[in-house]
């Protein structure tokens, strides 16, 4: 079988978790078939990289898009199923299957009936993203879902889309390269301060990951816990402002030392450092199909508060790997006290925050191997046709 996997991001530009599960699962499918990938940007030595034609150079970021993904559609002929991930790549999807006879396959890792807040970035263009999503979405022979709350999010925003197609195959975590790491360097390369409990926070600065509800959470923090937070990538140059200014006022309120921004991508060694010496993983996520950043604090041995959204109940276990916190969107106030209470308790009681890494840790290897991910997904190809 020969396997055409389409999609925006590839190492080593990798800035969210569809990248990472991408970048981890054609590892493994490699082992079982044939795999091109078909991805945005600069040359690659080991995919097809499609950089945005000259003629649209200063469009609307969703007709690059669309530009990319034709380019893509020439590209691709010759294989037996194509496999597409995030609107960025689906229309390359669906016209491809459409131009070479061949199955379609989507993982569903976001949705854009579930991200209005896009419209930010995209103007327009967010018009122009959910028809490409919801057409893709009707005429796929497959979808994967990356979390039964995924599924159920799939069939409410598409509901003409045929149940049975709609498959729910878990994201995964490599254990075997996150693991617990005692070094230390990348603590002292960043500043923080090994004397005091931080929580850490990972990704991309948007409205989905709920940055601006974890600031203000902060600021009910007990006073020694540091809020750490490795966030860049703004989705629009308002937000990131909006959030450079929220850090201000914290430090303000809690002094310089209450908060370390590392605003550039860590290298993933010093990300599991980070991981692997905090007292908890912090996700407050409005929006969350899955979360791969929470599987990867949990494979070093970190405790996780998160919010109760989307697919995060399936990985975190209340009370065993961390801590849910609801999220009520008609009480945002009460959901951010809440959190700080929820990371409180976990500076009160770090022996019982260690033990949740350590369940955290089993949980990630017993449940979450990319291994068996990648036999599900090729039975998925399967039922698709190929």
């Amino acid at each position: 079988m020969r396997i055409g996997m389409l999609t925006r991001e590839w190492p080593p530009e990798i800035y969210g978790g569809a990248g990472v599960h991408v970048d981890q699962l054609v590892a493994q499918l490699r082992h079982l078939a044939e795999v091109e990938v078909h991805c945005f940007g600069a040359p690659r030595p080991d995919a097809m990289a499609h950089p945005v034609p000259g003629f649209l150079e200063g469009a609307n970021p969703a007709l690059q898009v669309l530009g990319v993904d034709l380019d893509m559609v020439q590209a691709t002929a010759g294989v037996d199923i194509l496999h597409s991930h995030t609107w960025y790549a689906n229309f390359a999807g669906q016209v491809g299957g459409l131009m070479h006879g061949v199955p379609h396959v989507i993982t569903a890792h976001s949705l854009e009936p579930m991200r209005p807040w896009k419209e930010e970035q995209l103007g327009g263009g967010y018009r122009v993203s959910s028809w490409v999503e919801r057409t893709a979405y009707n005429d796929a022979q497959a979808i994967i879902a990356v979390s039964n709350g995924m599924r159920a999010d799939v069939l409410t925003s598409y509901p003409s889309v045929d149940p049975s197609k709609v498959h729910v195959v878990h994201n995964g975590v490599p254990t075997d390269v996150y693991r617990h790491d005692p070094d230390s360097a990348a603590l002292e390369q960043y500043g923080i301060d090994q004397s005091r409990p931080y929580v850490l926070f990972v990704g991309r600065i948007t409205r989905q990951k709920g940055i601006m509800h974890l600031l203000n959470a902060a600021r009910r923090f007990d006073d020694d816990v540091v809020l750490v937070l490795c966030a860049s990538s703004p989705d629009t140059p308002e937000i990131g402002v909006e959030v450079a200014n929220a850090v201000a006022s914290l430090r303000e309120l809690r002094g310089d030392d209450s908060v370390i921004w590392i605003q550039g991508q860590a290298a993933r060694p010093q990300l599991i450092q980070l991981f692997s010496h905090a007292l908890a993983f912090v996700c407050p996520s409005v929006y969350e199909p899955l979360g791969i950043v929470n599987l990867e604090a949990m494979a070093c041995e970190t405790a996780v508060v998160a919010s109760a959204v989307g697919g995060i109940p399936e990985v975190v276990v209340d009370g065993v790997t961390g801590t849910l916190v609801p999220f009520t969107p008609d009480s945002l106030a009460g959901f951010e006290h809440a959190f700080a209470d929820a990371v409180n308790a976990m500076a009160a009681d770090p022996y019982r925050a260690r033990e949740m890494g350590k369940a955290g840790r089993a949980r990630a290897v017993a449940d979450f191997g990319w291994a068996a991910i990648a036999e599900q997904t090729m039975e998925v190809y399967r039922a698709a046709g190929a």
